[in-house]
């Protein structure tokens, strides 16, 4: 397992003692929640690709991913894609290059693990600072897709190659 510092974080693969401080920032910076099963799911299928960020052995954000097969967004042909499922980073960690390190990791992980092609994420269209930094780490709007989210906000679907 590769853990390194970034920042003052430390960004490592979660581990079942971590879920109730990653649901907990989940719960406080995110409208969308899940159960605790997919939670446990993302763990154990997808450990490798599912991170944390923590600061004085405290959890203070988290990446939640996984791999598909499915339809390239951007080559319009089957691929290995690596969806970003969630992240977050705990209101009081952010704009410390946190949320950057996660991706970057979680990212590379991808590509060096599962030998993954693209990686797609969906964000809220209001979200400007997430999609400021997902366009520095080379994503590109590939689509709207309406009413997404549970309140009916749209989404744009972003991705990039890996």
């Amino acid at each position: 397992m590769r853990v390194f510092n970034v920042c003052e974080a430390t960004i490592r693969e979660v581990r079942e003692e971590d879920l109730d401080q990653v649901i907990e920032i989940n719960l406080i910076s995110l409208k969308e929640h899940y159960p605790v099963q997919f939670w446990r799911d993302h763990l154990q299928l997808w450990g490798k690709i599912f991170l944390v960020a923590e600061v004085d052995s405290r959890i203070v954000g988290y990446v939640m991913t996984r791999i598909e097969r499915g339809f390239s967004f951007l080559r319009r042909f089957l691929r290995k894609l690596g969806h970003v499922v969630s992240i977050a980073v705990h209101p009081n960690y952010r704009r410390r290059g946190i949320g950057s390190a996660l991706m970057v990791e979680v990212l590379r992980r991808m590509k060096d693990l599962y030998n993954v092609d693209e990686a797609y994420l969906e964000v809220r269209v209001s979200n400007i600072p997430a999609i400021k930094l997902y366009e520095k780490l080379g994503f590109k709007i590939v689509k709207v897709i309406k009413h997404y989210y549970a309140d009916g906000e749209d989404a744009y679907l972003m991705a990039r190659e890996l």
